[in-house]
């Protein structure tokens, strides 16, 4: 859409479950908010709308591992999110929340439009039914093996091993997680979106207008949904905890809006809110055609935005997403970032040892901010390693971008008295034009990438630049010009016009930077217009690419650092912290996958200096775990893991590198030579870069001394426990 007259940004909305990581980050947040700081230099007019998803199954669940009620995690978990996005530098227009009154009244007279219109299906089927928790089950409620990689924990709505979308009626062997018990058909009545009637539309409207502007990957993936043959898909589920549906709808008693139909209209009901807190009108912006409509999401959010939402929208009277531009996922030093298994990092934890500990610690936002971009999966998954993190620092943000802009100031303050200096015309040469001519050119380039959602292209022309401005200033070497002085002890006037027209050229390249890297950085952009003296209206997009920004002879502050330097000692810290976190989730649960846990309830009674007793499960589950007797041949360090042993294990019919965390309980020497339970049938896993390939048992008394489960003396390696 060319020049639409207004602009609708969306960004997911995060499940008010608990804490969200860098992951969620890089997929959703922080490109919209680049996306929409850009739009707002230009002076569109456009409204940003997030909020916390806090419907669904994930709230009640969360509720009963933390021992608590579903309005109390989402009442915590709501204002925790809304303050990790404004530490980052998330500028969101409005940050609504799905429990609002507003939005329980929108979701219900959306259902209710299509409801009365015909737009709506109703049928009787079975569902899994818990006769001992007396309650129908939703997806997340029940765990089976993958009929896809036989991964035994998958829920019914989806396997986290393989990632494939999954129905409850494809698990093998299902159980509920309430109960532990297997559950039992029952019928159920429920209301449908008929998404096979509208195939022949989304067939126009995303394979043909949309093949060529939308990320091929988001094409794809919609054409591989309809060409498998849509289905309806229920709006409504028997539940206690959601949207209820209007008391005028005939059957409606006890059942709730399905999560997946109520939280896109958040998008909605969050517009709805803004406007009514600012004075505006809420319509034009999901009913005028004139309206840019843009989802910002993850790769697991597509088939919602894509295909379902729009089918919604349309019937609703409602515009259509202009562009879905779906990121990949972000994965953390060698593994896929996994809240169940620990393996993460939490914007919590990032804004606790960055930003909170440390004086200015908004500029460690932007480093977050600056790396995420450069790594961003656009169009396929990416990763994240701290070592990247401290590269992306060390090699760019200081050693170019800060680089530069500390240089021009200081170099200013020694040679020009701290003032902007002249340009002198007649002495400008081939070098400084070219240089000056850099400043449009590269504004052209970063808007057109932005226009076309690529952001880490964008960021790369903006860091180009200041890698431009900083081989300039080498060439010119206005410090060596200062030293050919005249009788007088001053420099030559050919040299001091040179060094003006350098430095000149060199602050308004500086001026350039903040107006460009503020979509990117926004501290770091506020900081370089605190060092330059000029007011915030500078970063404004018009000003991009101009050479006059700043005026000649106006003081400028002293410099001050950009950036940082990040130390070694730092990188290590976070990486065993990582280790550290996930080898204690593993310590607890039994498997770093959580394997044989079958139920979400926590036994609330155990014994006194124990550790909590796990969650029952079912003699099937425990008959999955295949244990066998293994002979440690070889152990060793892993470097910079102060907790972890490589071992090398003999299991008879074969040796295998398992990586344990024991390294503060034993030496490598005092193992070798034991026998050990290994089981032997878990998913590898890297540590460190390592692949472990099974997990020893250990056993750890009240002292917290870990002792091995040894087997009887003589047994044969590879020997079977039972």
């Amino acid at each position: 859409m060319s020049n639409p007259k207004r602009y609708l940004i969306t960004a997911a909305l995060p499940y008010a479950n608990g804490l969200k990581h860098v992951g969620h980050l890089a997929g959703a947040y922080l490109p919209a908010d680049i996306y929409v700081r850009y739009l707002k230099a230009q002076k569109r007019d456009v409204v940003f709308v997030c909020g916390s998803d806090e419907h669904g199954t994930a709230i009640p669940i969360q509720a009963t591992k933390e021992g608590t009620t579903a309005r109390d995690i989402i009442d915590k978990y709501h204002p925790i999110m809304a303050q990790n996005f404004q530490d980052l530098g998330i500028a969101f227009d409005i940050y609504h929340r799905t429990s609002d009154p507003l939005h329980h009244a929108t979701a219900q007279e959306f259902f209710t439009r299509l409801n009365d219109n015909g737009d709506l299906e109703i049928k009787e089927t079975e569902q899994y039914f818990d006769e001992e928790a007396n309650s129908f089950l939703a997806d997340r409620y029940i765990k089976g093996t993958c009929p896809n990689c036989s991964y035994p924990g998958a829920y019914g709505d989806q396997c986290e091993n393989c990632g494939k979308s999954l129905s409850p009626d494809e698990l093998i062997n299902p159980v509920s997680t309430l109960s532990g018990k297997a559950p039992v058909k029952k019928q159920t009545r429920h209301w449908y979106l008929p998404l096979n009637r509208h195939e022949d539309f989304l067939r126009e409207w995303i394979l043909k207008e949309h093949a060529n502007d939308w990320r091929s990957t988001v094409v794809g993936q919609c054409k591989s949904w309809i060409d498998g043959g849509l289905q309806p898909r229920a709006v409504t589920r028997d539940l206690d905890w959601g949207v209820s549906l209007p008391e005028t709808v005939e059957g409606g008693k006890g059942k709730v809006l399905y999560v997946w139909f109520d939280a896109p209209i958040g998008y909605i009901s969050a517009t709805k809110q803004w406007a009514l807190d600012n004075g505006k009108d809420w319509r034009p912006y999901w009913e005028d055609k004139d309206t840019k409509l843009v989802h910002f999401i993850g790769k697991d959010n597509i088939v919602f935005h894509c295909i379902i939402f729009p089918v919604m929208l349309k019937l609703h009277g409602n515009i259509l997403p202009d562009n879905v531009p779906a990121n990949e996922f972000l994965n953390l030093e060698g593994d896929k970032m996994s809240t169940s298994r620990n393996w993460k990092l939490e914007m919590q934890d990032y804004i606790d040892d960055f930003i909170n500990k440390e004086n200015g610690g908004s500029q460690m936002a932007d480093v977050l901010r600056y790396y995420l971009t450069q790594i961003a999966p656009e169009t396929k998954d990416s990763e994240f390693t701290w070592k990247g993190f401290q590269d992306a620092n060390n090699s760019e943000l200081v050693s170019i971008f800060g680089n530069f802009v500390n240089r021009a100031l200081v170099l200013m303050h020694k040679l020009c008295k701290g003032k902007v200096p002249p340009l002198h015309p007649n002495a400008l040469t081939d070098l400084d034009t070219s240089t000056l001519a850099e400043f449009s050119v590269t504004k052209e380039k970063v808007e057109a990438l932005l226009e076309q959602y690529k952001f880490r292209d964008a960021l790369f022309e903006v860091i180009n630049l200041a890698r431009i401005g900083n081989q300039y200033m080498q060439k010119k070497e206005p410090w060596i010009l200062a030293k050919q002085t005249g009788e007088d002890g001053q420099p030559l006037t050919d040299a001091q016009q040179s060094i003006d027209n350098t430095l000149h050229i060199c602050l308004q390249l500086c001026a350039n930077l903040a107006v460009l890297i503020n979509p990117f950085l926004p501290f770091t952009a506020r900081k370089i217009c605190y060092l330059l003296k000029v007011v915030d209206k500078m970063l404004d997009w018009e000003n991009a690419g101009k050479t006059k920004l700043l005026s000649v002879g106006y003081s400028l502050r002293a410099p001050e650092l950009l950036f940082r330097k990040i130390e070694d000692a730092e990188i290590s810290y976070q990486l065993e912290k990582l280790q550290s976190a996930a080898i204690k989730r593993e310590s607890l649960v039994g498997s770093s996958e959580s394997a044989i846990t079958n139920t979400e309830k926590i036994m609330e009674e155990n014994t006194p200096g124990t550790l909590p007793v796990k969650p029952t499960i079912v003699f099937d589950d425990f008959a999955k775990i295949d244990l066998r007797v293994g002979k440690i041949i070889a152990a060793e360090k892993v470097e910079k893991a102060d907790k972890l042993l490589k071992l090398t294990v003999d299991l008879g019919f074969e040796t295998r590198t398992i990586v344990s965390g024991i390294a503060l309980h034993f030496t490598p020497e005092e193992i070798v030579g034991k026998q050990i339970t290994v089981v032997v049938n878990l998913a590898p896993r890297k540590m460190r870069g390592i692949e472990s390939n099974g997990m020893i048992l250990m056993a750890e008394d009240a002292a917290g001394k870990l002792h091995f489960i040894n087997p009887e003396e003589g047994i044969d390696n590879g020997s079977s426990i039972s």
